[in-house]
């Protein structure tokens, strides 16, 4: 897209050297026409104006017309009178092949439904409130708020997060011991290196869970990574002693994927296995805001602040794109962690982290998350009224909190065939097996995700997949 500019106009990398011997003319005329042949100048693109070119390189401006004619003329160049000269449409050819950019891959939109999980409704972002927070951050703050910010993140927003993590999620945690992320996955990343440099090789992960991307986590920083099973109580902590691993990442209040809490008994025993072992837990406190018709279960690591690093994160109560998170980590891992993210990108942006503890201070989070909570239990009730309508026979499991649900399957039922067949009609289905690592025959289950699926796409996908999901 070419660039619109709204003074004189764009700068533009020429350069004339004068004991070179060749023409001043040739040598802009030869500069101009290899700058949009190789697609640096792109299409549309607006030049300088005579003068202000001739300004920038000590030429006449009568020297500068000339070159701009003969372009004209060769059909580089276009123009018109009374507006700016730009590349000619038909003149950008590029004579090297540029390596394919990456490109973010964005699911397939599907015409009925899609029951991805894992995302929040998008739609319900409050960009007023957060434009108010930037608004208020960019009118009130000091001239140093917008120097290079410190690695571990601002000082108001860690002591806001101290204080709120406090009140809600029962963490015991003080400005000094939390460091701000840019989201989950950085903050994971820096846990799984210090761990490494600490001599932990082996990370233990949930069994059904994020196998793949953690085996390759683990694997980037010289560990291996273990699959421990997950039963109606949450982690198997007797299996995990049994791996020889001395961390292990899981998700207490609520287990991704099956949803199950880790009951008090396992909470205990995993707090134990870590002190015998001298392991870390590391506990991903995903959508803990998110609950219904339970008590809210605090933070594990309330209960063992030097055994436990807890991760948070404002992707699913807020926005992905904000990309902010947090960790709440022991004493002796903080200043690994610290030097990690000091060089993994200095620190996090400042004025968002700012307007995060602005929208905190506010009540506007809070209010935001009481509004978010009362649409995914309606999308939550939507989703059981459906399942109770057209397969009343069938098990739902893991709903007390987050945004998404686990369907029983008839035990003839194939996973592989019925997700095929459903996006065929439409809608989007994703299995439990795909999220397996140790072998063996499970009963097919599916993970319904409602936090980016609206009420009336819920009814209609569960209708339409219905006789599917009956076998």
């Amino acid at each position: 897209m070419p660039v619109e500019w709204a003074g004189s106009g764009p700068e533009l990398f020429v350069t004339i050297d004068r004991t070179s011997g060749a023409g001043l003319r040739s040598q802009l005329e030869d500069q101009l026409r290899d700058a949009i042949r190789s697609g640096r100048l792109g299409e549309n693109e607006r030049l300088p104006s005579s003068r202000e070119l001739s300004r920038a390189l000590g030429l006449s401006r009568g020297l500068v017309q000339d070159c701009y004619a003969q372009l004209q003329a060769e059909g580089y160049l276009t123009s018109r009178a009374g507006s700016a000269t730009r590349v000619a449409a038909t003149a950008t050819v590029r004579t090297g092949a540029s390596p394919p950019r990456p490109v973010r891959e964005t699911p397939p939109r599907l015409a009925v439904a899609d029951f991805r999980s894992g995302v929040p409704d998008l739609g319900l972002a409050p960009r007023e409130d957060w434009a108010w927070a930037i608004k208020e951050v960019c009118r009130t703050s000091p001239n140093s708020a917008f120097d290079y910010g410190d690695a571990v993140g601002e000082r108001r927003l860690r002591e806001v997060l101290a204080g709120y993590l406090g009140r809600v999620r029962a963490v015991a945690a003080t400005a000094d011991g939390i460091i701000v992320c840019a989201g989950m996955a950085q903050a994971l990343g820096l846990v799984v290196r210090a761990l490494a440099a600490d001599g932990i090789d082996a990370l233990a992960f949930e069994d059904p869970g994020p196998g793949g991307s953690m085996t390759e986590l683990a694997a980037a920083s010289g560990m291996g990574a273990i699959p421990v099973e997950v039963d109606e109580d949450g982690l198997d902590v007797g299996a995990l002693d049994r791996s020889g691993a001395r961390a292990v990442l899981v998700t207490p209040a609520h287990q991704w994927p099956t949803g199950v809490v880790l009951a008090g008994h396992r909470r205990q025993e995993l707090i134990a296995w870590a002190r015998e072992r001298d392991g870390v837990i590391i506990e991903d406190d995903y959508d803990a805001e998110f609950r219904y018709d339970r008590d809210p279960v605090g933070s594990l690591q309330g209960l063992a602040p030097d055994r436990v690093v807890s991760l948070g994160t404002v992707s699913k109560s807020l926005a992905p794109t904000l990309r902010l998170g947090w960790l709440v980590a022991p004493d002796r891992l903080l200043p690994a962690l610290a030097r990690g993210k000091l060089l993994a990108d200095r620190s996090s942006p400042g004025l968002d982290q700012l307007a995060l503890a602005t929208l905190v201070e506010s009540g506007r989070y809070d209010r935001h998350l009481r509004r978010a909570r009362a649409e995914y239990a309606a999308r939550r009730q939507a989703l059981l009224a459906a399942l109770a309508e057209h397969v009343p026979g069938l098990r739902v499991t893991g709903l007390a909190a987050g945004f998404h649900a686990v369907l029983h399957l008839p035990e003839c039922a194939d996973e592989d065939q019925l997700i095929e067949e459903a996006r065929r009609r439409g809608v989007g289905l994703y299995g439990m097996a795909k999220m397996r690592r140790t072998p063996g025959k499970f009963a097919p289950r599916l993970v319904l995700g409602f936090g980016n699926t609206p009420v009336r796409a819920i009814e209609a996908g569960i209708a339409t997949v219905a006789d599917l999901l009956r076998g």
